[in-house]
């Protein structure tokens, strides 16, 4: 597969990210969304998050929605960057495992020095880890 296609509209081309540009933009950037199969079926939910340790981590509430992620679930975590004027912009997708952060080591770096600071208030003291099995992206370029 080459690394610029377009579709068959004719429209902007598409480039992948290597997964070092992937992985620099997960750095760079703090909001995303988690997505996964409920069991009421598919959720999707925008989260505060920090790139820590090659996972994405986030905080939230011990009895909340997302909170059933502290189990091992297969999620999809994605951020992006649009530029509507000039018809740009790319996208990361991270697909792995979720689940609570029990190592104390962990804990203490992302409380005191690297962990996400929720934007939602509420005693969101439940951070939930994503280990990545992949991590793609892909721009659109201007023509």
């Amino acid at each position: 597969m080459s690394s610029t296609t377009e579709d068959s509209r004719n429209s902007a081309p598409f480039r992948e990210l290597p997964r070092e540009e992937c992985e620099r933009f997960l750095g760079q950037h703090t909001v995303g969304r988690v997505a996964w199969n409920a069991p009421d079926g598919p959720q999707l939910l925008p989260v505060n998050y920090a790139y820590y340790n090659k996972t994405v981590v986030f905080r939230t509430v011990p009895d909340g929605v997302i909170s059933q992620l502290a189990r091992r679930t297969n999620v999809a975590f994605e951020i992006d960057g649009v530029d509507e004027e000039a018809r740009t912009g790319w996208s990361v997708v991270v697909r792995g495992t979720a689940e609570r952060v029990m190592q104390n080591y962990d804990l203490v770096e992302l409380w005191t020095k690297a962990g996400p600071v929720p934007w939602a208030a509420g005693q969101r003291t439940l951070h939930i880890a994503i280990t990545p099995r992949t991590i793609t992206g892909r721009a659109v370029v201007a023509r």
